[in-house]
């Protein structure tokens, strides 16, 4: 059998070997009892396990892998050549081994399994040795009752001074260009089981250190030793045709050895080369909480139009982009909206900015038609106020009016918003701030505190003052709550809020005698008055029509509801030209009640961008940690309730403990998010929550104390993000 020495080299000895397995002829259905490494069939996962093959592949190539032999999950029963093997490999049982597995089921492509069947370190003498191997092939009986096929890999048991796991790629990070290698002192066992956090490096792919993070003073590693760890990442990644998942350690002597080789099975999204910088900014103030498809339609898709106008009026962005870019989207079913096309980051390039002469010729064109809007917008703002006003307040009933004025209705909804968006926003941009006290908010909170003083129930509030729609959030679900408010939630019922004597009126906005006034604002004596309250700016009043018109639109889509024989939740799942289309007579779609609501989603970054499918990756700011240290290693963002593991899971689990344990792999598959005090991104636990997809943070500082089970979390996987929350 080769020695050491022998097999021991940094690179491919001029040997060019082929990317596939080695093809041979079928194999018996009970093959030799032993296999050595150097052997062709060892090449064959199906007979050896894809860990041995892969190895065998390695070694062949003449990459630095410790030799050793298999035995087959097809070995015919011979103890004879067993004993033989090992003692060759173990001087008569002078050397410890290690006995591990290798079945065809893990470290593929497809899924690395990592850590999901046993190995056994520093086997001595020949009844430890038949332990261990039992040891293995009972591992391979799985949770749900079945058993992968299992072959025994067996190698010398080596004392490393350093080790760890190299990337061929960033599997966090996302990126090809890169290589990551995480390091500790010793044998890389106690980094891929999540026991011990390592050294990262981030390097190019000819070598360079890039970044460092070292959880204690000083690196494992040399430059040297790290160009040759990039090195062997390379002819790896030429060997089995892409880059790889390498465990590898440094011996006394400082020699490295190869110990494991298999695909990188899951890489985290990345945004493409210039996708826009999205975040919630001033539209969460409108829309916070999370839309259904026909609540995006009706809200997001007119706020986007509108603040379209705006900018083109206002020449803050080419007509031709705005036209192809939506400034307002939803992500997850929450409203986003453009961040540099409303102007809120700088542009990247300042100073090449300056001398474009675009943007300048732009606002000189605009500026006249800005200068004399400024003076305007103030009447502007009372007439379309005035016509709101006028609409809602002839408005009959939705109850009593016909289906095609029903559609017509909800089509002047859509298009007055459009309006007022458009309004609000450049009262935003080019008249005063106004004082507090003067704002639809303000103006709401002190109504409400007037009612409430009166008695007068929180669901009825509206009914009297309707100014306090101003602190509720739209909702076809009617779950809107007034502040302080306990119990039932405001609008919980049929027809939205109702007037005190059980009737509503028109836009519903009445006075308590069942009057209504055109400005919105009544009395609670039931009285007129020249001025009830001061008129409020234009932005404010146009905020508030804003508000009023969307839930005039609860209201509509409610009875358009209840026409098509359908529940609100279920309406909610339809988008705008199948509700107008069903209320013009077709058909509803086919597949209506095989949808179901999208899962409840975290709240959105600051900054984001969209990688493909959808997924929201975080911008990363100049802090690459969370604020107390946490660490994302599987991207995703998700919100759920905490469990310890024990007791009744909840059906959205995040999973908190103290350290990534491969034993709580077979959990994975059922939680929403994880979230440990230890660990290491290149844990084979980490491994496996990215190849599910499911958002994993590490280095959580006592995370199981300040999260409890129960305490719902929202968990972001890219920026080490975990936060209480308290919903919407």
């Amino acid at each position: 059998m080769t020695t050491i020495d022998e097999r021991h080299g940094d690179g491919a000895r001029g040997r060019e070997e082929p990317r596939g397995e080695v093809t041979l002829g079928p194999v018996e259905a009970y093959g030799p009892a032993v296999i050595a490494l150097e052997q062709p069939t060892a090449a064959l996962s199906r007979l050896t396990g894809s860990k041995a093959a892969n190895l065998a592949r390695a070694a062949r190539a003449g990459l630095p892998v410790l030799p050793g032999f298999v035995i087959p999950s097809r070995a015919g029963d011979d103890p004879r050549a067993l004993r033989e093997a090992w003692q060759d490999l173990s001087y008569g049982g002078t050397r410890p081994l290690v006995v591990r597995s290798s079945s065809p089921q893990e470290d593929t492509e497809e899924s690395s399994l990592a850590g999901q069947f046993d190995s056994v370190l520093d086997v001595r003498g020949w009844r430890d040795f038949r332990t261990a191997v039992q040891t293995v092939l009972d591992s391979a009986h799985r949770p749900d009752g079945s058993r992968a096929p299992m072959a025994v890999l067996v190698q010398p048991m080596l004392t490393a001074r350093v080790g760890g796991v190299v990337f061929g790629a960033d599997p966090v990070g996302g990126r090809a260009d890169r290589m990551l290698v995480s390091a500790v002192r010793g044998g890389p066992d106690s980094l891929v089981s999540g026991a011990q956090t390592g050294t990262n490096h981030w390097l190019s792919r000819s070598g360079r250190v890039r970044r460092t993070e070292a959880p204690e003073a000083g690196s494992p590693l040399t430059r040297t030793e790290l160009f040759r760890l990039a090195r062997l990442a390379r002819q790896a990644r030429q060997v089995f045709g892409g880059p790889q998942d390498i465990e590898f350690g440094f011996d006394e002597d400082g020699r490295l050895w190869l110990f494991q080789s298999r695909p990188i099975t899951a890489m985290a999204a990345r945004p493409a080369r210039g996708a826009r910088l999205l975040g919630p900014g001033p539209v969460a103030e409108t829309l916070p909480g999370q839309l259904e498809p026909l609540e995006e339609d009706l809200w997001v898709a007119p706020m986007a139009r509108g603040l379209a106008a705006a900018l083109d009026i206002g020449g803050s962005a080419p007509r031709r982009l705005l036209r192809t870019t939506p400034v307002v989207t939803t992500a997850g079913g929450r409203a986003a909206a453009d961040l540099r096309l409303l102007g809120a980051i700088p542009p990247r390039h300042r100073w090449l900015a300056l001398l474009n002469p675009a943007p300048g010729a732009r606002r000189l064109g605009a500026a006249w038609r800005v200068g004399r809007l400024t003076s305007a917008l103030p009447g502007l703002a009372t007439d379309l106020t005035a016509d709101v006003d006028r609409h809602l307040t002839e408005l009959p009933p939705p109850a009593a009016l016909p289906t095609p004025d029903l559609t017509v209705e909800l089509r002047w909804t859509r298009a007055v918003l459009v309006s007022l968006h458009a309004q609000e926003a450049l009262s935003g941009a080019l008249l005063p701030e106004q004082a507090k006290a003067r704002t639809a908010a303000g103006a709401a909170l002190t109504a409400l505190a007037a009612a409430r003083a009166r008695g007068v129930p929180d669901d009825r509030v509206a009914a009297t003052d309707p100014v306090v729609l101003a602190l509720t959030a739209p909702s076809l679900r009617g779950n809107v709550r007034l502040p302080g408010q306990q119990g039932t939630a405001a609008g919980s019922g049929t027809d939205g809020y109702a007037n005190a004597d059980g009737r509503t009126y028109g836009g519903g906005y009445a006075k308590t005698d069942g009057r209504t006034h055109s400005n919105g604002y009544a009395k609670t004596d039931g009285t007129t008055a020249a001025s009830p309250r001061p008129h409020p700016p234009p932005r404010e009043a146009l905020r508030l029509r804003i508000r009023w018109v969307q839930e005039l639109q609860v209201r509509l889509v409610r009875e358009a509801a209840r026409r098509l024989a359908l529940d609100v939740e279920r309406v909610g799942l339809l988008r705008w030209p199948e509700l107008t289309a069903a209320l013009d007579g077709a058909a509803l779609p086919a597949d209506l009640h095989d949808r179901v609501p999208q899962a409840e989603s975290p709240p959105l970054p600051d900054a984001f961008r969209l990688a493909d499918g959808g997924v929201v990756v975080a911008e990363r700011s100049g802090r690459r940690r969370g604020e107390d240290g946490a660490r994302g290693v599987s991207a995703g963002r998700a919100v759920g309730t905490v469990w310890d593991g024990t007791g009744t899971r909840p059906p959205d689990a995040v999973l908190v403990v103290r350290t990534l344990d491969p034993a709580l792999a077979p959990l994975l598959p059922r939680l929403t998010g994880l979230v440990a005090q230890t660990g290491s991104p290149l844990s084979h636990l980490a491994v496996l929550a990215r190849e599910l997809g499911l958002p994993a943070v590490v280095g959580a500082t006592d995370a199981v104390r300040r999260f409890p089970p129960g305490t719902r979390l929202t968990v972001d996987g890219t920026t080490g993000g975990v936060d209480t929350w308290e919903g919407p």
